[in-house]
């Protein structure tokens, strides 16, 4: 059994590499897209480059992620978490001096497998690290200090590309990499690796990635046509095929079909794909917006984003108390009509807008409408599936967020119309970014309309803390494999 306590010097050092090595993976998840004009700028990329830049890190991080838990548990959890770390920094390395975009995009692919590695490995560690009695709170803090991560992240990566410059923002994963591995090695006992069976599922997890990337260069390069782009379509929807194939005849696969056999978790995960969707578009699109057509600096951007992660980090645990009480129907279909409301006031937000009139409201409503379905849905795809399944329920959960952002990102500028050298032209963005509010407050009432009709069973009693105090905005949190069954 776990026995390290919070308070010993070896507990703060655990909960220190911990924090620093996921804050790494949540950092790039949310400053990147402010420094994406500046990016453009100095490497004269184009718009799909610039999707690309995003969606490199995406494919990777959600066709691995599942994966990268399972080499955890059989190689030993410090292990996989420790080489994740700096697989993630020498990845990060390339993309500071990256001399292209061509090489920046290929960089952020090697990011997102450094990422798949040890996102996965630093909830678990604490898990199986602490003493039950401190378990909680140790969680507890894990996830609060990662919502703080995840909170100044925009700021931070703002003030990097107005200051030293936008390769800073990858550059900065090192230093922490330098403390976090040292740290990781010296004070965090190894865990996993006695217990598992079964053989991986390698085949899967490449078909997943394969279908991912190749529907994703479809829809980013559908625009300029050609055969190479239907090419890439046909067998993209090849590989999504194949890949549901593998994984009803695999013995142990990566994602049993069998856990959809739950309403209430499928349900949730249509409902997710909806959000993420909606918001993985939104984020990438706003800081563009706030930059070329209202005129913003990059830190200016960066810190006008802030109140939606900061409601998140506050008011999560709350919600998430209500929806005890009452149920998750009423937040998972109220949460993506606010947010939804929230995109539809961002339709104001154009040339000489005010932030305090026209930007804030906007902001306010949407953080309040993720408060609202976060904390819930999280809990729920906990709750519809047996104790000893949590772990890979919420990795799905986790990964179709991060497929459905990805998605959006690629197809949203092909849905408006946005060309490839919109982000240069101030009025062509403004009309394309009000066609792409459009589209994603859509997106958020079909989810609503979904939880509405489907999600009907009381919610589980969910005081993980994980899922209460959580700020990231490109994924709900993620669940580790509950420890009885790991230490087994």
């Amino acid at each position: 059994m776990p026995d390290v306590r919070l308070a010993s010097p070896q507990g703060k050092w655990i909960l220190l590499t911990t924090v620093l090595g996921s804050s790494m993976a949540l950092l790039d998840s949310t400053v990147v897209n402010v420094a994406l004009p500046r990016i453009g700028r100095d490497l004269d990329a184009n718009l799909s480059a610039l999707q690309w830049t995003v969606n490199a890190y995406m494919v990777t991080l959600a066709g691995l992620i599942l994966l990268g838990g399972a080499l955890g548990d059989r190689f030993g959890r410090r292990k996989v978490f420790v080489v994740g770390v700096v697989w993630f920094a020498a990845a990060s390395l390339l993309c500071g001096i990256a001399p292209n975009a061509g090489v920046l995009i290929a960089a952020r692919a090697l990011q997102g497998v450094g990422g798949a590695l040890l996102t996965p490995g630093s909830l678990a560690l604490i898990q199986a690290s602490f003493h039950p009695d401190d378990r909680g709170r140790a969680v507890g803090l894990w996830s609060g200090f990662g919502g703080v991560g995840a909170a100044v992240g925009p700021f931070v990566g703002g003030w990097l590309v107005d200051g030293p410059g936008w390769r800073w923002v990858f550059l900065l994963n090192v230093p922490l990499a330098l403390v976090c591995v040292p740290v990781a090695l010296r004070h965090v006992p190894e865990s996993g690796g006695e217990g598992a069976r079964g053989r991986f599922d390698v085949l899967g997890a490449l078909l997943g990635a394969l279908a991912l990337a190749l529907v994703t260069y479809a829809l980013i390069e559908a625009g300029g046509g050609g055969a190479l782009v239907g090419i890439s379509a046909v067998a993209g929807t090849a590989a999504a095929v194949a890949f549901v194939v593998v994984e009803r005849r695999r013995p142990d696969p990566m994602m049993p079909p069998d856990i959809f056999a739950s309403r209430q978790f499928t349900a949730v995960n249509l409902v997710t794909l909806c959000v993420y969707a909606a918001l993985g578009g939104f984020f990438f699109l706003a800081a563009l917006q706030l930059q070329v057509v209202v005129g913003y600096s990059a830190l200016a951007a960066g810190t006008a984003l802030l109140p939606t992660t900061v409601l998140m980090l506050l008011l999560s645990a709350r919600s998430g108390e209500l929806a005890d009480r009452i149920g998750p129907r009423i937040p998972l279909t109220v949460g993506p009509l606010l947010c939804a409301a929230g995109m539809l006031l961002m339709l104001r937000v154009g040339p000489g807008a005010s932030y305090l009139a026209d930007v804030l409201p906007a902001l306010l409503v949407l953080g309040l409408g993720m408060v609202t379905l976060v904390a819930p849905l999280t809990a729920t795809v906990l709750g519809s599936v047996s104790v000893v399944r949590a772990g890979l329920a919420s990795g799905i959960n986790n990964a179709a967020a991060r497929a459905a952002g990805l998605m959006a990102v690629a197809a949203l500028p092909l849905l408006v119309g946005m060309g490839e050298e919109a982000y240069r032209e101030p009025a062509a963005f403004d009309t394309a970014f009000g066609k792409a509010m459009g589209w994603c407050a859509g997106a958020l009432v079909v989810g609503a309309l979904l939880a509405a009709v489907v999600v009907r069973r009381p919610p589980p009693d969910c005081k993980r803390p994980e899922c209460l105090r959580h700020g990231g905005v490109t994924a709900p949190p993620l669940e580790g494999e509950p420890v009885r069954k790991r230490l087994s």
